[in-house]
């Protein structure tokens, strides 16, 4: 296959959308994405198999000119995630571990210098937080292969950006400004939108409130840290779904 560097940026995008709506016919018919060497290109006979060939080919068309969008961002995931696989290669797990836990305890030590001790502690259990994340995270993504990767890698990565600022507002009252109730806001609109649908946010408002969960139990806060896990782990399954497809429908080079 030649490579999309050698040839222009509209041939490469155009390569795309055909290899994404033949990725669309192989659900249904075979051969279309990968054609095989020796019988070549499925191809419909009978009128009935034209009829439900072309049928699905349009079907196909809005949903590809909606999903090549999506699948922009799997290729740019694919790049940012492909350097981290390089660093976690090049370190090792145990190093990236190591590096993560240097990074923040270096962080923490300089608050420790420069702030309150509320301070502190809340850099303390945001660094607890991303570096057990980046540990799951870096260990998941050389185990398992791609389905590993998109059932728990992404997730843990996710939740390593997201959780520990997260971690850090529930200690110190000016980020809970900047994060906790933004976060509110953002839980609210959620369960307005996309968890409407059956009644499911009437469930969840019933069954706790975001800022008063686990405060029975002596964890002021944990509302919050499940909702961004909440988010974080679909959000991760996504991320990880469009980078496959983008795998299936530009495969990496070898030398890559």
């Amino acid at each position: 296959m030649e490579r999309r560097g050698q040839i222009g940026l509209v041939e490469a995008l155009l390569l795309d959308v055909v290899r994404l709506h033949e990725t669309w016919m192989e659900v249904a018919f075979p051969r279309q994405l990968d054609p095989s060497p020796v019988l070549g290109k499925w191809t419909p006979e009978t009128t009935p198999q034209r009829v439900g060939y072309y049928l699905w080919a349009t079907l196909g068309a809005p949903l590809v000119a909606i999903g090549y969008p999506l699948l922009l961002v799997g290729f740019a995931t694919r790049f940012y995630a492909s350097k981290f696989d390089s660093a976690v290669t090049r370190l090792g797990v145990l190093g990236v571990i190591l590096l993560a836990a240097v990074v923040w305890g270096a962080l923490t030590v300089v608050t420790h210098f420069q702030l309150s001790v509320d301070a502190v502690i809340a850099v303390g259990a945001a660094s607890v937080v991303a570096v057990v994340s980046a540990a799951l995270a870096a260990t998941t993504s050389k185990v398992g292969g791609r389905f590993v990767s998109v059932l728990l890698a992404y997730p843990f990565a996710m939740t390593a950006i997201f959780l520990p600022p997260v971690v850090a507002a529930l200690f110190t009252p000016m980020l809970a400004d900047l994060i906790l109730s933004p976060s509110y806001e953002l839980a609210r609109w959620i369960l307005d939108t996309f968890l409407a649908v059956g009644g499911i946010n009437e469930t969840l408002r019933g069954a706790f409130d975001l800022e008063t969960f686990g405060q029975q139990w002596g964890l002021p806060g944990l509302g919050y840290v499940l909702m961004w896990v909440g988010i974080s782990v679909p959000l991760g399954w996504f991320l990880g779904g469009l980078v496959a497809l983008a795998d299936l429908v530009r495969p990496k080079p070898e030398d890559e």
